[in-house]
């Protein structure tokens, strides 16, 4: 019996357990399944309701752990001995879980008899949420397996190159394009659109420094089709506030919500599988709201006071976009931080000189964070297509046509036209302010990682404004390290550079 036991194939199908088989059957389960896809956006805290916001952000030179979370501490300062730290392997095996779900829905989808167009619908959306998470993949990872099955337990894909891996996201979107709808009605808001998977598109490429291929993508939003889809706000904060989700501006937006059937004591755990809200407004909050693990670098409230409005007041996205002493330009008796003025709460003491992203946060309706955060995510914003059409013209030494697209940003924040502030710059020159026009505009929206790597910024260098970047490594840290346990278990995967 002993020698029997050993011979056990555990690979073996459960014939009491319910199989892929059985399920892939209706209309309603390649809806379900796509659903499903969506909800790994809510995985514990691994994607979209923290961590997501830890490596676009506070990775980057615009923020930096600072409260008395360690490990995460000591990542943000390019300090990892431990290859499967969570905040990095669990981002990993989460995305890859979406990869998984994806690929369920591509494989299975098109064998259900079913409304045809809701089945091409289904499978584009799938398409698009692979692309996302392989784009995150690859941003992150540099070198990501690319999966495009559903997995089995023995497969050993080997690292994609960085080329592959994006190459594979622009086709997943483009073939995508085609079934996705421009808009939903209310009761699916959230999922993927035309919209959206073209700017995916045009980020990937631009990414890549393919400016053609980025324009093209990005003018289907600007100039194109999509021109009448998508506007921006008459006010810059309606893109933060509970309020105003899924407006005119909102191109992809994650949607959260508040599940009231769980508990909402706040001491429990936040990665309660319940849990359909984001945890990241908990660890943004400032002390005294929230627990502050993550806060701003001040050189970024510098960068929004180099100019003032045309009616020689503060540029609006700053208080939009940062809790600080002088967020009211009247002082921190003036400056409110949750129903306080900053000067109670704070005084001279060690948060005096302290700056906070406010974007993730709900002080607009709650004098206290939680776990649960209802308030969406506004993943791409139509501001951003702006700034990335421009990018990618200039790219083309297009310089004086891009222009434009920088004025309408900076015409809504109530700044001079970049045409009367600043006329004639050359490629060169323009870039330069481009990358200025982004902090001001995108402060703590999760993208000034892809930034910087897009523009071959990152270096010790930065650490004139972040001390964090003293132990950046060039060829090493613009990725993180793939986690030890995939590499322990795949003899087709190698670590990569340096690491």
């Amino acid at each position: 019996m002993a020698f029997a036991g050993c011979k056990r194939d555990f690979d073996a199908v459960n014939p009491n357990a319910p199989t892929i088989a059985s399920f892939w059957k209706t209309g309603d389960d390649a809806t379900k399944g796509i659903n499903a896809v969506y909800s790994t956006f809510y995985r514990t805290a691994s994607l979209y309701s923290r961590w997501m916001y830890y490596h676009g952000i506070l990775k980057s030179d615009e923020g930096f752990g600072s409260g008395g979370d360690g490990g995460l501490n000591n990542l943000m300062r390019f300090n990892q001995t431990d290859y499967n730290d969570g905040l990095t392997s669990q981002t990993w095996f989460n995305l890859y879980v979406g990869v998984f779900r994806a690929n369920q829905v591509i494989a299975n989808v098109p064998a259900i008899s079913m409304d045809e167009t809701n089945k091409k619908r289904i499978i584009a959306e799938a398409k698009f949420l692979r692309a996302l998470f392989y784009f995150n993949l690859t941003l992150y990872y540099g070198r990501p397996p690319l999966m495009l099955e559903p997995s089995q337990p023995k497969d050993v894909p080997a690292n994609a190159t960085t080329q592959q891996a994006y190459a594979q996201v622009a086709k997943d979107l483009t073939e995508a394009l085609s079934d996705l709808p421009v808009s939903y009605s209310a009761t699916d808001l959230g999922r993927a659109t035309k919209g959206a998977a073209y700017a995916l598109l045009g980020k990937t490429y631009l990414q890549q420094r393919m400016y053609q291929e980025a324009a093209n993508a990005f003018g289907y939003l600007v100039t194109g089709a999509g021109s009448n889809t998508y506007s921006l706000t008459a006010d810059y904060r309606d893109n933060f506030i509970i309020s105003r989700e899924n407006n005119s501006e909102s191109i992809f937006e994650i949607q959260f919500s508040e599940n009231q059937s769980e508990s909402t004591d706040d001491d429990v755990d936040e990665s309660r599988i319940n849990n359909t809200g984001s945890s990241i407004a908990q660890f943004f909050a400032p002390p005294g709201v929230g627990y502050s693990d993550g806060a701003a670098r001040r050189w970024v409230v510098d960068e929004f006071l180099q100019e003032k409005t045309v009616g020689g007041a503060q540029d609006p996205r700053l208080a939009a976009s940062l809790i600080f002493n002088n967020a009211n330009p009247a002082g921190p008796n003036a400056t409110i931080v949750y129903g306080q003025t900053f000067a109670s709460r704070y005084g001279n003491g060690p948060d005096a000189n302290g700056v906070w992203f406010r974007k993730l946060l709900n002080d607009h309706w709650r004098n206290q964070e939680g776990f649960r955060s209802p308030n969406n995510y506004r993943l791409i914003r139509y501001a951003d297509v702006l700034l990335m059409y421009a990018e990618a013209l200039n790219g083309l030494n297009r310089t004086a046509e891009a222009y434009q697209y920088v004025d309408r940003v900076r015409q809504r924040a109530g700044l001079a036209t970049l045409t009367v502030a600043k006329p004639g710059l050359n490629q060169t020159q323009f870039l330069a302010q481009l990358k200025h026009e982004r902090v001001t505009e995108l402060a703590g929206e999760g993208w000034r990682w892809a930034d910087l790597s897009r523009w071959g910024d990152l270096s010790p260098a930065l650490a004139s404004r972040d001390a964090d970047f003293t132990g950046f490594i060039v060829g090493k840290h613009e990725f993180y390290p793939i986690p030890q346990s995939d590499i322990d278990l795949n003899s087709n995967l190698t670590q990569n550079p340096r690491y």
